[in-house]
């Protein structure tokens, strides 16, 4: 509680507390979703599997829109990158710095989840397991890295979408909603391949929203280069209009469009993934999700003035900094923290009942949930120091005391060949289907192709001693 008060504190009186909050919020809520939905059944072989409790409950479908918060994770990713970029090149630090003191926070928990999961594959393999269902069950634990991929993709592009963006403004997320509607149309058409795009496209227009919401929070509080840049109007404006009016167009439209697509469209209404639906609006992003994107922003900017009355209050904002502290740990880690009570559960043959919608199956959520919660409070314990103590080691540098190995232009391929090397990585292991005998639970291909991007960021960000001596030789 001390070290809570002590950086409560030290906060920046210009920082948005308010996108801390939604960051914890949404992830939040992502956990509560995900726990809620699942359902484990056990054959009469002994044979333990699962499935989303939304293939029953139909009535509950709507719901989703209110547990479907990724986008909220990408709009304020969006409004922290573009605020940590814009200080760092106030401050000298080059495009591909920003980019490797970025990766720290993302690739450290990231790599431990990868290796640990691993690991017990390896024993549970020399144990006698069966290849199959430990891929199974690494699957599910790994689901939440699906996300993680897009939003590192994202990271990586947000030096040249960020120029764009204060470029060419709103014009920006409106060619990419194009393009999530032309991959739409070819998904409607039975031509899938052509919404492969919208993996990226989708959660960038989100992303660019961000953008444009910090340059209209930089010019409100005069920070930095994006307050004293003009404003143009139109669809080149680069600041999102935060007034109850803008809330309110945004919400309302969104709202409509949600309902056109949904009720009277193509577009299933459930807002997260139900076997059987003939698409998918999360995965990928659908124009459905990008309406329910619009009514979440809507909401977001109805409710800000007041969210940030409350986090001026000490105990709030020292929750918000608590949780923000292991988001990404409780993110990647709470359905391994599923993976570890069915494990006790099926032990003891102690499941909970798989009759979705009974009485019996509602009484046991409570215990359910409060079990997980408990569960990831110690894994959270045991590994969210990693992200807690991840810090940038050279954003505060002055730019003559920054690494300058290797030569700039191959230190930026590096750094890029890095970023795709975990990207290429977390997407292999999610294209490989859960069934796949893997001795590792992940496929070999995803680990080596993510840990060789996880290494080559590691040393352009921490080169070795020798490397640092060299350097300091040159700069004295």
């Amino acid at each position: 509680m001390r070290r809570l008060r002590m950086l409560a504190s030290r906060t920046p009186a210009e920082r948005e507390r308010y996108v801390d909050f939604l960051r914890a919020l949404a992830i939040s809520l992502v956990v509560l979703g995900h726990w809620t939905v699942t359902v484990v059944t056990r054959d009469a072989s002994g044979n333990v599997s699962g499935f989303s409790a939304l293939t029953e409950l139909v009535w509950a479908r709507p719901l989703t829109w209110l547990f479907q918060v990724i986008p909220v994770f990408f709009l304020v990713g969006g409004f922290a990158n573009a605020a940590s970029l814009t200080s760092s090149r106030a401050r000298g630090v080059t495009a591909t710095q920003w980019l490797l003191d970025r990766s720290g926070r993302l690739v450290r928990p990231t790599t431990v989840l990868l290796l640990v999961l691993a690991a017990g594959s390896l024993l549970g393999r020399l144990a006698g397991g069966d290849s199959a269902e430990i891929r199974t069950v690494v699957g599910f634990a790994t689901i939440p890295l699906w996300f993680l991929s897009a939003y590192i993709a994202v990271v990586a592009l947000t030096p040249v979408m960020y120029r764009l963006h204060r470029r060419f403004g709103l014009v920006v997320p409106l060619t990419l909603v194009v393009l999530v509607a032309i991959g739409d149309v070819g998904r409607l058409l039975g031509h899938g391949p052509l919404s492969g795009g919208n993996f990226l496209f989708g959660w960038l227009v989100i992303h660019q929203l961000g953008f444009a919401w910090y340059d209209a929070y930089a010019a409100e509080k005069d920070i930095g280069s994006a307050a004293g840049a003009q404003q143009r109007s139109g669809l080149l404006a680069h600041r999102l209009p935060t007034g109850r009016p803008t809330a309110l167009l945004l919400f309302l439209v969104g709202f409509g469009a949600l309902l056109l697509l949904t009720i009277a469209g193509p577009y299933p209404i459930s807002m997260i993934t139900v076997p059987g639906e003939r698409l998918d609006n999360s995965s990928p992003p659908s124009l459905a999700l990008l309406a329910l994107a619009a009514v979440q922003l809507g909401l977001i900017l109805l409710f800000r003035r007041p969210a940030e009355r409350l986090l001026r209050r000490p105990r709030p904002w020292q929750a918000v900094i608590a949780v923000n502290a292991v988001v990404l740990t409780v993110f990647l880690w709470h359905l391994s923290a599923v993976v570890v009570l069915v494990g006790v559960l099926n032990t003891v043959h102690w499941l909970p009942p798989a009759s979705v919608g009974t009485g019996s199956w509602w009484a046991w959520r409570v215990p359910w949930l409060v079990a997980l919660a408990v569960i990831l409070t110690v894994l959270v314990a045991i590994f969210g120091p990693i992200e807690a103590r991840t810090g940038h080691p050279t954003s505060g540098q002055r730019p003559d005391q920054a690494v300058t190995w290797p030569a700039p232009r191959l230190r930026t391929v590096l750094a890029i060949t890095g970023y795709a090397c975990l990207v290429a990585g977390l997407l292999i292991n999610s294209m490989v289907r859960m069934s796949a005998p893997e001795p590792l639970g992940l496929p070999p291909g995803a680990l080596a192709a993510y840990l060789v991007g996880a290494g080559i960021l590691r040393l352009l960000r921490s080169p070795p001693r020798w490397l640092r001596r060299s350097e300091q030789a040159h700069h004295p």
